[in-house]
């Protein structure tokens, strides 16, 4: 058709033209919409840290990618990190500014395609020391957590005062239960983690069903950006009562 005709379309023509032409991008939109929604919510999701917790591992600011769904086949394991939501008591988290309407369907909507992580101040990321089972005790002689009897030596992740090689100044000595995880910070000092919520609900063991995932990428600041992996402190641990 040349170009004469072509402007020479009646306007239905050109009407039914656009239509089409806008039915089109806002399938695709719905279709990009709906795959980040299940990527976000089944697969992987993204956070933002927002305490000193798990220095020098992970720093305020740090983004990080969750990984949702291979845990569901093959659990947990000691020494990786998770995040999860509040088991209750955990967070003393201040009401949210007030926004406009606008603002908070921006972020409802980067939220639900995984590209804000507004939620982030509803979760906390630790390291797993105790799985389901384990008998978790602070300290040896050596200052050091022994997991089900195994001394573990964690010096090579922990962010300890100079001249400290104690694990925990805080001593517990705990099982376990079945369906929950013992967690702590790697800025033991300066991490509110199971130690400093056993007088909360689950007596400070986090239920397994509100873990999200395991962290497994940084992917900002652009200087840091990498995997992130569990430890190999652990590798000898024997299994607890629950998994024998």
């Amino acid at each position: 058709m040349s170009s004469s005709e072509t402007a020479d379309a009646p306007p239905r023509t050109r009407r039914r033209g656009f239509v089409l032409f806008a039915r089109d991008i806002l399938v695709i939109v719905v279709i990009a919409v709906v795959v980040s929604f299940l990527v976000k919510t089944f697969v992987v999701r993204s956070f933002y840290i927002p305490s000193a917790s798990m220095e020098d591992t992970l720093l305020i600011n740090d983004r990080i990618l969750v990984d949702e769904l291979t845990p569901n086949w093959n659990g947990y394991e000691r020494g990786e990190i998770v995040v999860f939501a509040d088991p209750g008591g955990w967070l003393d988290t201040p009401p949210p500014p007030e926004r406009s309407p606008l603002e908070e369907g921006v972020d409802w909507f980067l939220t639900l395609v995984g590209i804000s992580a507004s939620d982030s101040e509803d979760h906390l990321v630790k390291r797993v020391v105790g799985l389901p089972g384990d008998h978790v005790v602070c300290c040896n002689a050596m200052g050091q957590i022994t997991v089900n009897g195994q001394a573990v030596d964690e010096l090579s992740y922990l962010k300890l005062p100079a001249g400290d090689t104690q694990a925990s100044n805080d001593p517990f000595d705990v099982t376990v239960p079945e369906g929950s995880i013992w967690v702590m910070g790697d800025n033991r000092d300066q991490s509110a983690d199971s130690r400093a919520n056993r007088d909360k609900p689950g007596d400070g063991f986090v239920p397994l069903d509100n873990v999200v995932g395991r962290v497994f990428l940084r992917t900002w600041p652009m200087d840091r950006i990498g995997t992130i992996e569990g430890t190999k402190a652990f590798t000898s641990v024997p299994d607890g009562e629950a998994s024998q």
